[in-house]
């Protein structure tokens, strides 16, 4: 089983360093695809991610296409607030890739119209006045919901 969790243009280190701790706890490999909105040097996303960092299994992509030459063959979902469907009625495979978009803009719109049938989103109440959840939290929230779908394999 692998999960592949892909950040498109992420800006904010300590969401990324998050993300990245998250995906060494549940052995998912972690992809960032270019342009970053930081350094992988950079002091936050290190603190983030504290002691993480050589255990992340990362590949970092130039671009979009760079990453679909590579892993076109893997089932992907993309999260964003336009999603067609809840996260949670969705049936992942066991090796699946969760793409989500930078936090001031989320994904390009051409990706959304291109794989709309593979969207998702997180229920939000119709109440709040928020247009998302952080970025890290969302993944996360995703992110266990494919692991209780596989009876959490390969964990104690």
């Amino acid at each position: 089983m692998t999960i592949h969790i892909a950040l498109v243009e992420p800006e904010i280190p300590p969401n990324t360093g998050n993300i990245a701790r998250s995906c060494v706890a549940t052995g998912s490999k972690l992809h960032l695809i270019k342009p970053l909105g930081f350094s992988l040097d950079d002091k936050h996303l290190k603190r983030a991610g504290l002691d993480y960092w050589p255990y992340v299994d990362l590949e970092v992509h130039e671009n979009l296409t760079d990453f679909f030459e590579k892993y076109s063959d893997i089932p992907i979902y993309l999260a964003t607030t336009k999603g067609v469907r809840n996260y949670a009625e969705v049936h992942y495979e066991e090796n699946v890739i969760l793409m989500f978009g930078k936090e001031t803009a989320g994904l390009p719109r051409y990706l959304i119209e291109k794989f709309n049938d593979r969207t998702i989103r997180i229920p939000m109440s119709k109440e709040t006045k928020f247009r998302s959840l952080n970025l890290s939290n969302s993944a996360n929230i995703i992110l266990f919901e494919v692991l209780r779908q596989h009876n959490f394999l390969d964990f104690d």
